[in-house]
């Protein structure tokens, strides 16, 4: 595969994507997954990626950090404020600047919004935003694309629901966005209070794109998938608000049996009392499945922003 179509060396923002960069990433990570394990661990090796992770992760950190272990490099890294410079008054740019003396490239999650691009411009490696507030989080979107290429088989001709905290769900603003490339019919379930902004409203209008909103969970009956989330408490300034919110939806295995349409059910974890452990088991039920496509994912960005072609170094 020819990296001379892809033209990114950070990943910052799914703006910066056309259809043929999402593409392309989609068909490397597929061939980068028919790999053995043994013929990816050296294409990085002496490589080190710095793992920012100045809010808390599981699974987007761990992913980051697996990738670039399989593919031969090193990880050094800082998990929250309280173990970096920045709470000792530190500005991001001079924390970056250090760190580029440290390492080849850089993965940063930070609870302000357009962190990323304040850290990419402090330095000359590449920077992948690993998620920005309530901002974006792009590695997420390129896995959930890529979690419906593999499980569906396409992405052009479906009709997409989009389940719960669509006000403040980065994981849905930024997939949203990235479906924007796509012949695709979404359907927003969510209350009122928590619905999705006015600006990706007109964003899907601009573009053609045919969606729907409702508070009915029930219309998930008629979409080829499902992106159930969770209610953020974090990002709520009244905590009254969340606490009406925090139930309004439950998916569970009886409701989901109730339909006549096997509806993938897919979820950026972790979850509470949105999705119940007794959809775990369904084959349609993706969420855990996605942990694996996720390291694929991440080993293809680190590739992709290092300018290194499997084809040619396997």
């Amino acid at each position: 595969m020819s990296l001379a179509h892809f033209h990114h060396t950070n990943i910052l923002d799914i703006d910066q994507f056309s259809r043929e960069d999402i593409q392309f990433i989609l068909k490397y990570a597929q061939v980068l997954s028919q790999k053995e394990r043994g013929q990816l661990s050296h294409l990085l090796e002496g490589r080190i990626l710095a793992s920012l992770f100045f809010e808390s992760s599981t699974r987007t950190r761990l992913s980051f950090e697996t990738a670039m272990i399989r593919l031969g490099g090193k990880v050094i890294s800082t998990v929250g404020f309280q173990f970096s410079s920045i709470s000792k008054g530190e500005s991001l740019s001079d924390t970056m600047k250090m760190v580029e003396a440290y390492a080849d490239l850089a993965v940063i999650r930070h609870p302000v919004e357009g962190s990323s691009r304040i850290a990419s411009a402090a330095v000359n490696i590449p920077v992948i935003n690993a998620g920005d507030g309530t901002g974006q989080h792009p590695t997420q979107a390129l896995l959930d694309v890529y979690t419906i290429f593999i499980e569906k088989g396409c992405i052009d001709g479906l009709q997409i629901a989009f389940v719960g905290d669509l006000k403040y769900g980065r994981t849905i603003h930024s997939l949203v966005k990235l479906l924007c490339h796509y012949n695709v019919k979404m359907i927003f379930v969510a209350p009122i209070d928590i619905s999705l902004p006015e600006s990706y409203r007109k964003e899907l209008k601009e573009q053609n794109i045919q969606f729907e909103e409702t508070e009915d969970l029930k219309a998930i009956w008629d979409c080829d998938l499902a992106y159930v989330t969770r209610i953020q408490q974090e990002r709520f300034a009244d905590q009254s608000q969340y606490e009406l919110l925090k139930n309004v939806y439950s998916v569970d295995r009886s409701f989901l049996l109730a339909s006549r349409k096997e509806t993938l059910i897919m979820h950026p974890l972790p979850r509470l009392n949105e999705l119940n452990t007794d959809v775990d088991d369904l084959p349609h039920a993706a969420y855990f499945r996605m942990a694996g496509y996720g390291v694929t994912i991440r080993m293809t960005l680190l590739l992709l922003c290092l300018n290194i072609d499997i084809e040619s170094e396997i």
